[in-house]
C-alpha cells in the first residue's frame, strides 16, 4: 500500500483514499442510527444492578434483617400476587435486595419481587423490568425475532467503519488531526479532526464491542455454539448420553445460565430413566424448593445464584451462579427426587472457544474487571455518539444544496482491492455480515459503470 501512496502514483492514491471514504461514509449513513442506538441502550445495561435499584426502587431495595422466610414461600407469594406460575427465581446476594421471580401468567412472562425477609410480595414488572426493556431494545428483539440479525449486519459494519476510518485517519504528512484538534467549532476542519481523533483512540474498543456483541446474534451466535460444541471446543459434553439430548432438545435459549450453556438440554433426574431403579425413584415424592436451595447451598453456591424450576415435579433444577468474574461461574444441576448433584459445570469445564467468547462477554458487560471495565466499555458507547454527531456536522458543513454530498467513486476498479482485505474475511468469518458487504460492493460497482463520466467529489 505504500508504493500506491508514494508520490509518483499520485492517482492511484487518490482512487484508493476515494473508495475508503466513500465505504466509510456510506457504512455511516447505514448504520449509525441503529449503531448509536445500540451504544445508548448499551451504555446504561453496563450499570444495569445500579439504574434497577434506581428505577424500581420500591420493587428491588428492601429492608436489610437479620431473619428470612423459606424459598417456597417466595414462590407461593409470587405465584398469588401475579396468579401466575414462578419457572425461575434469583436469590439476591445481598440482603437489601429482594427476591426476583420470573412468572408465567395468562398475560405473559412478568418478573415478580418479593421481600426475602418478610415473604411479601412487592409487585410486579415486565420481565427484567426497566433493565429488561433496554436488554430487548439493544438487541433489537423489541421489533421481533428477526431484527436481531440486524445485530449481527450492524456489527460487521461496525468493524468496516472503523477499519476505513483508521485507513482515512493514517498520518500522510499533515501536522493535524492526528493527536490534536485544529481550528474551531464554526470551522468543518475541527469536526473533521475531532472525529478522526476520537475515532484512533477508541477504534479498538468499538471493535472489541462488536466482535463480542457477536454471540448474541440470531445466526452467528447459534451457529457458533453448536459448532464449537461439536468440535469440542464449546460447551462441556452432555453429562449423559447422547440420545437423551437428540430426543429431547432445548426448544430455545435458556436464561439464567452462561451463553455456553443456554442450549444444553439439563441432565435427566431419576424420573426421566427407563430402568427398575429410576421406575423406584419415581415413587418418591419431588423436592421442593426448600430442600433444593439448602441442596444448592450445600453443594458451595454462595447467595446470587439463579434456580430454574423443572417443567415436570420430580424433573432437573438448575442452579446458575454467574459473578462478575467469569472464572467462578457454576452451573449445577440437581435431582429433583433426591437432591443428589447430576452435573457440576464451571468455567474450567468449558472448551477454549467457549471459554474466550464468555470471558469476552464478561468483559463486553462491564463485569470482569470491576468499574475500569465499565467505564473503558462506557467510553466505547459514548465515543459513538460523539462520532456520529460529529459525522453528521461535518456532512452539514460540506453539502451542497439538495445534494447527498457523498465522495466520489473511484476511478478504477483496483481501488477496491484495499477495501477487498476488509469485506473478504469479514465475509468469510461472518456470512451474514458478507452477504451485506458484497452486495454493498457489488452495487457500487454496478453503479460505476452505469454511471459516465464518474461523479466529482460532493456529487
Amino acid at each position: 500500500m505504500s508504493a500506491i501512496e508514494t508520490r509518483e502514483r499520485p492517482a492511484s492514491a487518490g482512487d484508493l483514499y476515494r473508495a475508503f471514504w466513500r465505504w466509510h461514509f456510506y457504512a455511516g449513513l447505514l448504520v449509525l442510527p441503529i449503531l448509536m442506538l445500540m451504544a445508548l441502550t448499551g451504555g446504561l445495561y453496563l450499570f444495569k444492578a445500579e439504574l434497577s435499584a434506581i428505577v424500581h426502587r420500591p420493587l428491588v431495595v428492601v429492608a436489610d434483617s437479620p431473619a428470612t422466610t423459606a424459598p417456597s414461600a417466595w414462590i407461593a407469594s409470587a405465584q398469588a400476587g401475579t396468579g401466575g406460575k414462578v419457572g425461575q427465581l434469583t436469590i439476591p446476594a445481598r440482603g437489601d435486595r429482594s427476591v426476583q421471580l420470573g412468572v408465567q401468567t395468562t398475560e405473559g412472562k412478568r418478573t415478580a419481587y418479593v421481600d426475602p425477609h418478610t415473604g411479601q410480595y412487592l409487585g410486579q414488572t415486565q420481565p427484567g423490568g426497566f433493565m429488561g426493556f433496554v436488554k430487548h431494545l439493544h438487541s433489537l428483539e423489541i421489533a421481533g425475532p428477526v431484527m436481531n440479525l440486524l445485530v449481527e449486519v450492524v456489527a460487521g459494519w461496525a468493524i468496516v467503519l472503523v477499519a476505513t476510518g483508521i485507513f482515512l485517519w493514517w498520518p500522510r504528512g499533515q501536522a493535524g488531526g492526528i493527536v490534536t484538534v485544529r481550528s474551531k467549532p464554526a470551522k468543518r476542519l475541527f469536526w473533521r479532526d475531532f472525529h478522526a481523533v476520537t475515532g484512533a483512540f477508541t477504534g479498538l474498543v468499538i471493535v472489541f464491542l462488536a466482535v463480542t456483541g457477536m454471540p448474541w446474534s440470531a445466526f452467528w451466535g447459534k451457529e457458533v455454539r453448536q459448532i464449537t460444541t461439536e468440535a469440542g471446543l464449546g460447551r462441556p459434553k452432555p453429562p449423559v448420553a447422547e440420545q437423551h439430548h437428540a430426543a429431547k432438545p432445548a426448544p430455545e435459549p435458556a436464561e439464567g445460565v452462561p451463553w455456553a450453556l443456554q442450549t444444553k438440554t439439563p441432565p435427566m433426574s431419576g424420573m426421566e430413566g427407563h430402568d427398575h431403579t429410576a421406575m423406584m425413584m419415581a415413587l418418591a415424592a419431588p423436592l421442593d424448593a426448600d430442600t433444593i436451595v439448602a441442596k444448592a447451598r450445600a453443594a458451595g453456591l454462595a447467595n446470587g445464584f439463579t434456580l430454574t424450576l423443572p417443567k415436570t415435579p420430580g424433573g432437573t433444577w438448575t442452579a446458575a451462579y454467574m459473578p462478575d468474574q467469569i472464572e467462578k461461574t457454576r452451573t449445577v444441576y440437581l435431582d429433583g427426587r433426591d437432591g443428589r448433584v447430576l452435573a457440576d459445570v464451571g468455567y474450567r469445564d468449558f472448551g477454549p472457544a467457549a471459554k474466550a467468547i464468555e470471558w469476552g462477554i464478561a468483559v463486553h458487560q462491564g463485569q470482569q474487571f470491576g468499574l475500569i471495565n465499565k467505564l473503558v466499555m462506557l467510553a466505547g458507547c459514548v465515543a459513538i455518539w460523539l462520532l456520529g454527531v460529529s459525522a453528521l456536522v461535518m456532512w452539514w458543513k460540506r453539502r451542497p444544496k439538495g445534494r447527498l454530498a457523498a465522495p466520489a467513486r473511484p476511478t478504477t476498479r483496483g481501488a477496491y482491492a484495499g477495501l477487498l482485505a476488509i469485506v473478504l474475511p469479514l465475509a468469510i468469518f461472518y456470512p451474514l455480515v458478507g452477504v451485506s458487504l458484497i452486495a454493498a460492493l457489488l452495487i457500487d460497482l454496478v453503479l460505476r459503470r452505469l454511471t459516465s463520466p464518474p461523479l466529482k467529489a460532493g456529487a
